[in-house]
């Protein structure tokens, strides 16, 4: 009987002293005390650890039973008598143990869980690992930035709930531990806070380094229960006499007191998803918005929050007026990784709200340059961008700039003259001549010839503010022509395939024949013939588009050329 077992490793160690206890007498206390709660023995083996006589050995050995207590804990439903009995021997251990040893094993029981266990467990076990680290008097820091470190480790992956059903079941119990993360913490805050009310030079930073760390893992938003869990860190931060802003300003600069490598690199990993839920909740719902500093202009504010979420983005992006950022912070490069982040959300994100969302925060970052930071940002864009319709939308702002430069009273080198020559050479061209594919790229293709067109409307060859008339002849060289020859290729190929769906349906005398099709190098759904034939119908509708706008585009520059030729015959 298990019980037994136990009773007897229990004599032999009595006899023992503390010093003479060997791995052997570990392994067989485990192994019996295991074997009491799998069997359901768990009021019996309370008895031994309560027993006054047994005080030495449970304090050397209890710990090992953590792992098969949990177990059992998380096993047994709510009110049962032996579940209540696990928790009473839970309690007895952590009173009892080494509190070295039975911080490793709490510790452990945590890293080890998973999926719908995380919650459970951590909830489980977060009173008792704060009693331990509250008796804990070497490294107690160290050990708390441990813990802190490892519990957002394991809540961090779990989904977070996001519909209103979702917060009220709560299926995970993410709401609920997040908040009792913060209770845990509440002990050693106050710790720190009573410290510094003893002394005004408070030298011992670590413990207060390591809360730091984890009250800038956070999220919140309004009206959600992880609001009071957001509201609970930012008061703690603020009770630690800690200025707010150092956090964002100089989080890079600080130093790791890890000694175990693998949560340095965790705490790395962390903390641009941490910073980014503080920075939401000072910027965007102004918790704690009252003890930042108002002495740092916005353009700073930007600069330190450019590697934040895209909320954050957007709510310092607003503070700030139209054309009032330098270029030069693009030689950051978190101010020219965030658009290029921005364009791969806009052209992969499956979400479309998310991709509009995007759209509408690009144009925010763009609006917020000057001159020669819009110009820098449109050269990077379109060289870096492989997607049409990214293109054509930056193409288009192009030609929104060069309009304010043509109409405003002072001139604006940056959209006129050599400088815009040099970005028409990115935009007036086709990437693979003639061969290029017009219908994955009609989106550009359409946008460059409206620019073409406006540029040859607005500016007059005598006047050339853009530079365009003078390279006209390149123009036509790597653009019109080659978009004329790959026009009547397109054309006459779709033509071809057209036919060949006719008679093919002809032939097999069923419009609703099932079969493939492939258009700009990638292979449709499966679609009927009739199918097939309203998209090659609808390719050849956007060749005719664009041929008619070359068409425009060109009569436009032979009118514009030949009053340039009728003025210079009356003048000679």
């Amino acid at each position: 009987m298990a019980v037994d077992e136990l009773q007897a490793i229990i004599q032999r160690c009595q006899i023992l002293e503390e010093s003479d206890f060997r791995g052997e007498d570990f392994n067989l206390f485990q192994v019996a005390g295991q074997k009491c709660l799998e069997d359901g023995y768990a009021a019996q083996l309370l008895e031994v650890i309560q027993n006054e006589k047994n005080k030495v050995i449970i304090k050397n050995m209890g710990w090992n039973l953590i792992s098969p207590l949990v177990r059992c804990i998380l096993a047994y439903k709510q009110e049962d008598d032996k579940q209540e009995h696990c928790l009473k021997i839970l309690d007895q251990l952590v009173q009892l143990c080494n509190p070295k040893e039975l911080f490793l094993g709490l510790l452990e029981q945590i890293e080890q869980t998973s999926g719908e266990q995380v919650c459970p467990t951590v909830m489980l076990l977060l009173q008792p690992l704060q009693t331990v680290l509250l008796k804990l008097q070497n490294k107690k820091a160290y050990s708390v930035g441990l813990s802190l470190a490892m519990i957002m480790n394991q809540l961090t992956p779990l989904p977070v709930p996001y519909t209103k059903q979702q917060i009220q079941e709560d299926k995970l119990g993410l709401c609920r531990c997040c908040n009792a993360v913060v209770d845990f913490a509440k002990p050693f805050v106050n710790e720190v806070v009573k410290n510094m009310e003893k002394s005004s030079e408070y030298n011992d930073m670590e413990l207060k380094e390591e809360l730091l760390k984890f009250l800038e893992q956070l999220e919140g938003i309004e009206e959600h229960p992880f609001r009071h869990f957001a509201t609970e860190i930012i008061v703690s931060v603020v009770k630690m006499n800690y200025s707010v802003c150092k956090i964002f300003i100089h989080h890079k600069g600080r130093r790791s007191y890890w000694e175990n490598q693998e949560f340095e690199d965790i705490e790395r990993k962390n903390s641009a998803d941490s910073l980014a839920c503080l920075s939401y909740l000072m910027f965007v719902q102004h918790f704690g918005i009252n003890c930042f500093p108002m002495v740092f202009s916005p353009s700073y504010l930007l600069q330190c929050n450019m590697t934040h979420i895209e909320v954050l983005l957007n709510s310092c992006l607003l503070r700030m007026e139209d054309n009032s950022l330098s270029h030069q912070y693009l030689e950051f490069r978190d101010f020219i990784n965030v658009p290029q982040d921005l364009v791969k959300v806009m052209t992969l994100c499956p979400i479309e709200y998310l991709r509009k969302k995007s759209l509408n925060m690009l144009q925010l970052f763009i609006d917020k340059f000057d001159a020669e930071g819009k110009y820098t940002l449109f050269r990077c864009l379109l060289k870096t961008s492989n997607h049409a319709g990214v293109q054509g939308y930056i193409i288009q702002k192009i030609k929104d700039q060069i309009h304010l430069s043509l109409t405003k009273a002072h001139d604006n080198v940056w959209f006129t003259g050599h400088h815009l020559i040099s970005l028409l050479d990115l935009v007036l061209f086709l990437p693979e001549g003639a061969e290029t594919d017009l219908l994955q790229n009609s989106d550009r293709i359409m946008a460059s010839l409206n620019l073409l067109r406006y540029l040859v409307i607005k500016d007059c060859e005598s006047e050339n503010q853009t530079g365009v008339w003078t390279i006209l002849a390149k123009i036509e060289k790597n653009f019109l022509k080659p978009l004329h020859v790959g026009l009547n290729m397109s054309k006459a190929h779709y033509e071809a395939e057209i036919k060949n769906k006719r008679e093919n349906r002809r032939d097999a005398n069923n419009s609703n024949t099932v079969c493939s099709l492939t258009v700009s190098e990638e292979k449709m759904p499966a679609m009927t013939t009739e199918m097939q034939l309203q998209v090659l119908h609808s390719a050849l509708f956007t060749f005719d588009l664009i041929e008619s706008v070359l068409a425009r585009v060109e009569e436009l520059i032979e009118v514009k050329v030949k009053a340039v030729m009728a003025e210079n015959i009356k003048v000679n």
